[in-house]
């Protein structure tokens, strides 16, 4: 499937709007997230092979806020537990119109269920493995919390979440060097000044990143009795909690 180059921020724009999930962003999404995010395809590929272990027979799976489903496919490729149905979750139908074109050309007998909803108020249950992979930071802070309590509350004994999330630090000098070091990722990436000023612009008014202690602590007042971070590229990161 051919895939769009991501120019939406390489011509100079006299207001910059924030950030949204629309048509313009899900047609070259695959090319963005893969210039943007460090070690996206690590933990994407590492999502799979935890759905794997997770995964409980005649029991569902959540991608929640799927964008185009990359975690779905992986999870998709790597679950053999019987009567298993995954759930993909977004709140954008752009996003999800683009991700039918993905998920319809997969082979597979585990099926996919979309739905366009907020998954702060999604009703979850019969659980045994959970995706948020960076999405809880797109949601209001005061939020979180709930939607985490809500994803555990549906969740079967032993089931895991994967939570993934760019990492804000408390020392400052800590934060201006991971961030430098994130901009020169995206510049690697082929990214202009321009292009990295106008998205950053554009962005941090909408996602709002919190610190890894933040999660964590999140994770254990939910009720999850293991939280662990997993993996971390420069300010991205990624945990995993076990009820």
């Amino acid at each position: 499937m051919s895939q769009e180059t991501d120019t939406i921020y390489s011509t100079v724009q006299t207001a910059v709007a924030d950030f949204k999930f629309d048509d313009k962003v899900a047609n070259v999404f695959p090319d963005m997230i893969k210039r943007s995010v460090p070690g996206y395809s690590h933990i994407v590929a590492n999502i799979g092979i935890l759905a794997e272990q997770y995964a409980q027979p005649n029991s569902r799976v959540y991608d929640l806020g799927c964008s185009l489903g990359a975690a779905t496919v992986a999870m998709r490729h790597r679950i053999h537990a019987p009567g298993v149905k995954i759930i993909a979750v977004d709140n954008s139908e752009a996003m999800l119109e683009r991700s039918a074109q993905f998920l319809d050309a997969e082979d597979s007998p585990t099926p996919v269920e979309t739905k366009c909803a907020d998954i702060t108020e999604l009703d979850i249950r019969q659980c045994s493995f959970a995706v948020l992979n960076f999405t809880l930071q797109f949601i209001a802070p005061e939020k979180r919390l709930q939607t985490i309590q809500r994803i555990y509350d549906g969740m079967l004994p032993g089931a895991a979440l994967v939570l993934s999330e760019k990492l804000r630090f408390d020392d400052p000098t800590q934060e201006k060097l991971l961030a430098e070091h994130h901009h020169d990722f995206k510049r690697a990436n082929g990214y202009s000044d321009l292009e990295v000023s106008q998205k950053r612009q554009a962005i941090e008014r909408v996602l709002l990143p919190e610190t890894a202690d933040d999660h964590l602590n999140r994770l254990k007042a939910a009720g999850f009795s293991i939280a662990s971070q997993w993996f971390q590229s420069f300010n991205f990161a990624s945990f995993i909690a076990i009820k």
